[in-house]
């Protein structure tokens, strides 16, 4: 666990920038501990200063906190990874990553392009445990507390050997952020029945039975049992998580429009909402997407966060107290670790031939 966490951010990433991006460092620093961490800020010089000097207006010692790295171009939201691959080295985003392969900061945090810095961490830290691609998690508020779900749009097209590597990262990614000994872990699914199900969803769930994964596998799960909190993983391919995560985002916001429309339609509403103020300030938290804004990229050799591109200050902010605490973990380790178990042969496979895991290592390394 280092004693002084350095974080690279990307300032220039996002609808915003720096505008948000740097007030955002501020809110961050001041709930961290004093001197506990650092900030590298990558981004066009000028712009990232000014936003710089502004907010040490509010926050003086952020300027002692922040070193701001000047960059060359942005990625734009809707470059092709291809793209940014090609000509992305100097610009904000793959400065930010790369500090982190170098070893000058511990995490990496952005606001931009999630099909870029997907590929460009990807590049430039490489996979852990022989995965071809890492996956996006998000951390889905419930009745429970949250739940973590993967992936949510870094891999669209999923087998079942890649559901069941999402399955070993979910676990070891909520005990290192919820701080849960063990995870119960669910399939996402369209009925919770053995026989539902495309043919994919069906081999992860036989395989997360019959072989000695380590995880405290509970069977499919369906929709409505995300918001329930029936688990506290639930895997999915990434077109099916993204769907589902954007459906909820969507949902909460009209909740909140609605709810404050009404508590606002009338004297007697009005004073209501005066009176219960307090709780329904409360329930508007648990319904501000921003409130667990921030995804990781897992099975990386290091640490990238992905920000909404639309959050703002105090939703990227919790993106950077995201990073922090998986950097104060020993996650990466761990998920290596727990995916190298994949090349054990399993038990009753016939001798010199590889078990049924060892098939996920070979396609990995095809």
């Amino acid at each position: 666990m280092p004693d002084r966490l350095v974080i690279s951010i990307d300032a220039m990433g996002g609808d915003h920038g720096p505008a948000v991006i740097v007030p955002a460092v501020a809110r961050a620093a001041k709930i961290m501990p004093p001197d506990s961490v650092r900030f590298l800020l990558h981004g066009e010089g000028s712009v990232v200063e000014g936003a710089l000097n502004t907010a040490a207006l509010r926050t003086p010692r952020l300027a002692g906190l922040c070193e701001v790295r000047p960059s060359i171009g942005v990625i734009a939201m809707d470059a092709k990874p291809a793209h940014a691959m090609r000509r992305g080295n100097g610009t904000s985003m793959w400065n930010a990553v790369e500090s982190v392969r170098a070893g000058e900061a511990h995490a990496a945090v952005s606001a931009g392009n999630t099909g870029a810095l997907m590929a460009i961490s990807r590049l430039l830290l490489r996979m852990a445990g022989g995965m071809d691609r890492p996956a996006l998690v998000a951390n889905w508020p419930t009745s429970r507390g949250v739940t973590s779900v993967l992936d949510v749009g870094a891999n669209i097209i999923c087998d079942a050997e890649r559901l069941v590597e999402f399955a070993i990262m979910g676990a070891a990614f909520h005990r290192a952020v919820h701080k849960t000994p063990r995870p119960t872990l669910g399939l996402l699914n369209v009925g919770v029945e053995t026989e539902k199900g495309h043919e994919d969803v069906r081999g992860a769930d036989r395989l997360l039975r019959e072989h000695a994964f380590d995880l405290d596998y509970r069977g499919f799960v369906e929709g409505d049992d995300i918001a329930r909190g029936a688990v506290d993983v639930i895997v999915t391919d990434g077109f099916t998580g993204n769907v589902a995560l954007k459906t909820a985002e969507g949902l909460a916001r009209f909740f909140r429009t609605e709810l404050r429309n009404a508590l606002t339609s009338g004297a007697a509403s009005r004073l209501g909402a005066l009176i219960a103020r307090r709780s329904l300030r409360q329930m508007s938290e648990r319904l501000d997407p921003g409130s667990i804004n921030g995804g990781p990229f897992l099975g990386l050799n290091g640490i990238v966060v992905k920000s909404h591109g639309g959050a703002d200050a105090r939703g990227f902010a919790n993106a950077i107290r995201l990073a922090a605490d998986l950097a104060h973990s020993d996650i990466a380790a761990e998920i290596e670790r727990d995916l190298r178990k994949r090349a054990s042969p399993e038990p009753g496979a016939a001798p010199g031939q590889p078990g049924p895991q060892d098939a996920t290592q070979q396609r990995a390394s095809a």
